[in-house]
């Protein structure tokens, strides 16, 4: 069986977090995949852990966002590319990928500054894809008229 082929950055959805469409960077330099999320809160309800944070899903657009609450699976400490630790509440959601959709867990992080919103780390990648660099948007482009 081959295995796809993805560009360095796609379209992705997360339909169970309420995001149609969020332009992702692969990255196979990170294990798990991030979600740059701000107003992060995690509370308790019948004993489970959750979260609930905000995503300002366009690139370069702080108007338009979607809220969102998952349960969380664990925390976990993860080191940035700057070296710099934090401890992560991690989630598990719902990906929709060029012709395929799985399952796969993602950290939370307020970084705002990050150029993009989210990144696919090689977990997710793992089985399923294999990086060419040299492309983008293998799956294709997101018209201006259909930002949301």
């Amino acid at each position: 069986m081959g295995l796809e082929i993805v560009g360095w950055r796609e379209w992705v959805s997360l339909p169970s977090l309420g995001i149609a469409r969020i332009k992702a960077k692969v990255d196979s330099g990170a294990r798990t995949s991030t979600l740059h999320a701000y107003d992060i809160e995690t509370y308790f309800d019948r004993g489970e852990e959750f979260v609930r944070f905000k995503v300002h899903y366009l690139q370069n657009n702080d108007n338009v966002f979607a809220e969102s609450v998952a349960r969380v699976v664990e925390h976990r400490i993860v080191k940035s590319s700057s070296g710099h630790e934090s401890n992560r509440p991690v989630i598990d959601t719902q990906i929709h990928f060029l012709n395929q959709a799985w399952n796969l867990e993602i950290t939370l992080v307020g970084r705002e500054q990050m150029g993009f919103r989210m990144l696919i780390g090689r977990e997710a990648l793992r089985g399923r894809f294999l990086i060419d660099p040299n492309l983008s948007y293998v799956g294709g482009r997101l018209s201006k008229k259909k930002k949301h």
